[in-house]
């Protein structure tokens, strides 16, 4: 009896973020497994992840939504509630979803940076493969149904929805056990509230994305152990690969993403995916969503 067809989007967020960054992601595409990334419309280095994107027509790309820890788009005197007075975001997600959550004017606010990012992303000319966030702020609830209420009009069909079973994260690597707990329990709670809100809306989203237990942490070792044990058969697994620069910032503690883009770059976790009969694919070739 043949087996069903097991689909796996390998994704690098941050890209924009810097060169070194930009550089990580496309080699990962181009010599790795990476299938997928997330462009972050306020990057410092945006417009030459554009040009990589447009000349890498197999990449697929969606919008990596920044709501904390970065810059807006708009002006601060029109989102005053949402920035200083240099555009930037908090760098607290807990402050940050607070406010969301419970200042009027912020929410309002919020509606307009979240519809000046999307636009960007069209501006850019590149199809819209998916939306996630940056820290996953987009999983907030008045973000998610934010999302949903211009998911018509910016053609949004997936969003990111973290998923990942804890036992088998601590089986691997046990390091961060209340960091792991924590985010287990908030992010289990919001994956089951925006299943529920995507499913009502038709929108799309993976049976399990792994990535977000093991932040900053997703090397060769990890990925090694972690593919055989997967039983889902719709799944995104996702990274910060990065090249170390001089004088760059970077989007993780310092040689994380140069450890995330070997990971990539295996072949022993291509032969492992092959082997698990994972195909590697992207949201916008995936129809079984």
């Amino acid at each position: 009896m043949p087996h069903s067809p097991r689909f796996v989007i390998i994704n690098g967020d941050d890209f924009g973020f810097s060169n070194g960054v930009n550089q990580a992601i496309i080699k990962s595409h181009e010599q790795g497994v990476l299938t997928s990334t997330s462009l972050m419309v306020t990057g410092d280095a945006v417009e030459e992840a554009i040009a990589l994107a447009r000349t890498h027509p197999n990449l697929a790309v969606g919008l990596h939504l920044v709501l904390v820890c970065g810059r807006a788009i708009l002006p601060p005197s029109q989102i005053p509630h949402l920035v200083d007075s240099m555009g930037n975001f908090s760098d607290s997600p807990f402050q940050a979803g607070l406010r969301y959550q419970f200042h009027a004017a912020a929410r309002e606010e919020l509606q307009q940076e979240i519809r000046a990012q999307l636009e960007k992303f069209c501006e850019s000319g590149l199809t819209l493969s998916h939306v996630d966030g940056h820290l996953h702020l987009h999983v907030h609830p008045v973000v998610l149904h934010i999302l949903v209420e211009l998911a018509q009009e910016f053609d949004i069909r997936v969003i990111r929805l973290p998923s990942e079973e804890l036992g088998m994260s601590l089986k691997l690597d046990r390091r961060r056990l209340l960091t792991k707990l924590v985010w287990s329990a908030v992010f289990g709670r919001l994956r089951r509230y925006g299943e529920v809100l995507l499913t009502s809306q038709g929108i799309g989203f993976a049976k399990r994305v792994y990535g977000l237990l093991q932040t900053g942490s997703m090397t060769e070792e990890y990925l090694l152990g972690l593919v055989p044990q997967i039983q889902a058969d719709l799944v995104e697994i996702y990274s910060h690969p990065a090249v170390l620069k001089d004088g760059e910032p970077q989007n993780g503690p310092l040689g994380t993403g140069e450890l995330e883009l070997a990971a990539l770059l295996s072949e022993q976790v291509r032969q492992v995916l092959t082997a698990k009969g994972f195909e590697l694919t992207n949201f916008l070739k995936v129809t079984r969503l």
